[in-house]
């Protein structure tokens, strides 16, 4: 790099003056430096997928709660559980998770967010849809 000229305006503003290859070098370091960024933030979600903090899901299960397919069903899918075994787990019974997937009842807040725990998500996973910006209360 050649060394640039520096001047100072009469407002008082500092300014450098750069040859167009030394310009082309800093704007290829500055876009290596992106490059960078962007895959040490996809090797840090790799390992938090790796250490079972962050899952995807499978876009077959987001088209499917796009549609508006009871969240409840969905994520138990996704997680592979039964809903006798969802339901062992979130301590209620298995009808009354079949009623809140075929959405005879809504759930408690308090049923809610056993489920949610078991299925690993967070509570708003289960309430929102999307005609709705705000949860729904329930």
């Amino acid at each position: 790099m050649n060394t640039p000229v520096s001047f100072t305006t009469p407002n008082g503003e500092e300014l450098v003056v750069l040859s167009r290859n030394d310009y082309e070098l800093l704007l290829r370091q500055s876009e290596l430096a992106d490059d960078l960024e962007d895959l040490l933030a996809v090797k840090a979600y790799e390992a938090r997928v790796a250490a079972g903090e962050n899952d995807g899901i499978p876009m077959e299960f987001v088209g499917r709660l796009i549609d508006g397919e009871n969240p409840v069903r969905v994520w138990r899918e996704v997680r592979g559980l039964s809903a006798k075994d969802l339901a062992a787990a979130a301590g209620i019974s298995a009808a009354y998770i079949s009623e809140i997937e075929t959405g005879k009842k809504e759930g408690s807040i308090s049923v809610l967010k056993a489920i949610s725990k078991v299925l690993r998500i967070d509570l708003d996973d289960l309430v929102w849809s999307r005609d709705e910006t705000q949860p729904k209360n329930g």
